[in-house]
C-alpha cells in the first residue's frame, strides 16, 4: 500500500480530520479526494497530502475514510466495490450520520472491517471529541486508527447502539455552544461592553469553564460553587430557568437525535 489513509470527501468535517491526521502521521502518508479540487490542492500545499481519483485512492490506501453525506453514501460505495473486492485488505472508516457499520458492509457487498466515527469540528484544532465503534477490525488495525487520529482530540470507544445519541450531544453540540456564545456576547454588548471585548471574554470564559469540567467533574457542583447566596450569578441562573434554558438545551439535543434516527430510515 502506498498511503496509510485516504479521505474521500474533504468538506468541513472531512477536511478538518484530514488536517489533524496529516499532523499525526505526516501528510506524505495521506491521500485525498474531493470533487472540489481547491480543497485537495490546499491539503497538498499545506501538508503534502496527495490528491487522487476515487479509484486510485481506494486501490492505494489501507484506511479509507468516507467523508460523504449519508444521502451520497450508496452512490460513492458503488464506485468502490469492485476494487475493494479485489484487494480485501482495506479498513473502511465512515462518519455519516445514521449510517451503521452493517449498512456500509451491505453497500460494499463485502465483510471488510469498518470503523464508524462521529467527530466534531474542533478536531481541526486538536480539540475534537471523536466517538468510534468497530465492526470486524483487528486490534492492530484499531491501534493504527487511533494513532492516525491522535492529533484530532479525545477519542472514545462506544457501543454502536449508543453512538447516534452520543453524537447528537458531541457532534451537534459545538453549534449549540456557538449559539449560546453569540447570545452571551450580545448580552455583554447590551450592557455596554465593546463588541471585541465581549467576544474575547465569552470565548475565554467558555474555554476556562470547559477546562474546569474536564478537571473537576460534575457541572452542577461547579455551577453551585459560582452561585453565592443572594448574589449576581444565582439571579442570572434564575433568569435562565425562567426562560426555559435547561429544557431548550435538552430539546435541542433530543431533536438532533430524532433527526439522526429519521436519516436511518
Amino acid at each position: 500500500m502506498q498511503y496509510q489513509i485516504g479521505f474521500i470527501g474533504c468538506g468541513n468535517m472531512g477536511g478538518a480530520l484530514a488536517r489533524a491526521v496529516c499532523k499525526a502521521i505526516d501528510g506524505k502518508n495521506v491521500a485525498v479526494c474531493d470533487y472540489d479540487v481547491t480543497k485537495t490542492d490546499k491539503l497538498q500545499q499545506q501538508f503534502g497530502a496527495t490528491p487522487l481519483s476515487i479509484l486510485d485512492l481506494v486501490q492505494s490506501c489501507k484506511f479509507i475514510v468516507l467523508g460523504v453525506k449519508p444521502q451520497n453514501m450508496q452512490e460513492t460505495t458503488a464506485q468502490m466495490k469492485e476494487v475493494l473486492r479485489l484487494r480485501n485488505d482495506a479498513v473502511i472508516i465512515t462518519m455519516a450520520a445514521g449510517v451503521s457499520t452493517s449498512a456500509i458492509r451491505a453497500y460494499l457487498g463485502d465483510d471488510l472491517p469498518v470503523i464508524r466515527i462521529m467527530p466534531n469540528t474542533p478536531a481541526e484544532l486538536g480539540q475534537g471529541m471523536i466517538l468510534y465503534t468497530v465492526l470486524g477490525a483487528s486490534q492492530a488495525d484499531e491501534q493504527a486508527f487511533l494513532q492516525c487520529f491522535a492529533k484530532a482530540g479525545k477519542i472514545d470507544k462506544i457501543p454502536e447502539d449508543k453512538i447516534d445519541a452520543a453524537s447528537a450531544l458531541s457532534g451537534c453540540g459545538p453549534a449549540f455552544v456557538y449559539a449560546f456564545a453569540e447570545a452571551l456576547a450580545d448580552a455583554g454588548v447590551e450592557c455596554g461592553v465593546p463588541r471585541d471585548k465581549a467576544n474575547l471574554y465569552t470565548a475565554q470564559t467558555l474555554l476556562g469553564a470547559a477546562e474546569m469540567l474536564l478537571t473537576f467533574g460534575h457541572p452542577a457542583d461547579l455551577k453551585d460553587a459560582v452561585c453565592s447566596p443572594g448574589g449576581t450569578t444565582i439571579a442570572g441562573i434564575h433568569a435562565l430557568e425562567d426562560a426555559g434554558f435547561r429544557g431548550a438545551v435538552m430539546d435541542a439535543v433530543t431533536a438532533a437525535y430524532k433527526r439522526t434516527l429519521e436519516l436511518k430510515k
